[in-house]
């Protein structure tokens, strides 16, 4: 899986740069600037949920929020140009950055073209998944709307683990179902938990 973090570079205590670059990039980045003399700073780009009660709660600041933002930029930016499913590790970190740190339940889609590239990414639903509040004729009607050929479901649980409840894999299917009717392909449908994402793809529910 390809982690991001959040690298500054100061000098003299100064913040002159800061950017958010894959794992990999660190320690290279890291290792140019402090030959130049800078003090350099990295951290991970995201924090997880810790549930209440195995440790404190972790606060989401001003500049922790712009880091997300920058680094769900960076991820939509490359699903865009990229096929979206050839990457599943960026597919579900983008989902896991979006919608991890929601206290409600959120259920959204990724709507891609042909190439399997992002269209646009849509929170369509708030509140328990399940056939009273998850619409699949709503999500036909935006997938239209878009000219999309395929798409990936995520929500997140918020209380829970990224597991798929007899629920998900239910409403999955309906919108399977309905969606096939137009032509449009349900790819995955990713689970964001308190510490981490499962793919129904990947363990074979889809």
């Amino acid at each position: 899986m390809s982690i991001l973090w959040n690298v500054q570079v100061y000098d003299q205590g100064d913040l002159i740069s800061t950017d958010v670059i894959e794992e990999a990039e660190v320690h290279p980045m890291t290792q140019h600037f402090e030959s130049k003399g800078y003090e350099v700073r990295s951290e991970l780009a995201w924090k997880p949920i810790v549930p209440d009660g195995l440790s404190p709660k972790l606060e989401i600041s001003d500049s922790e929020q712009s880091t997300i933002r920058e680094a769900i930029g960076i991820l939509e930016s490359r699903l865009r140009t990229t096929k979206a499913f050839t990457s599943p590790s960026d597919v579900k970190q983008f989902c896991q950055l979006h919608i991890a740190q929601e206290k409600d339940e959120q259920f959204c889609c990724m709507f891609l073209d042909s190439q399997h590239r992002l269209i646009a990414f849509e929170r369509l639903f708030r509140g328990t998944v399940d056939g009273a509040s998850v619409y699949p004729r709503v999500v036909v009607r935006h997938a239209l709307e878009l000219n999309a050929a395929a798409l990936i479901l995520t929500h997140n649980h918020p209380s829970g683990l990224p597991e798929p409840s007899n629920a998900d894999i239910k409403i999955t299917q309906r919108l399977k179902e309905a969606l096939g009717l137009i032509d449009v392909r349900v790819l995955d449908h990713v689970i964001v938990g308190l510490d981490g994402t499962s793919s129904m793809a990947e363990t074979g529910l889809l």
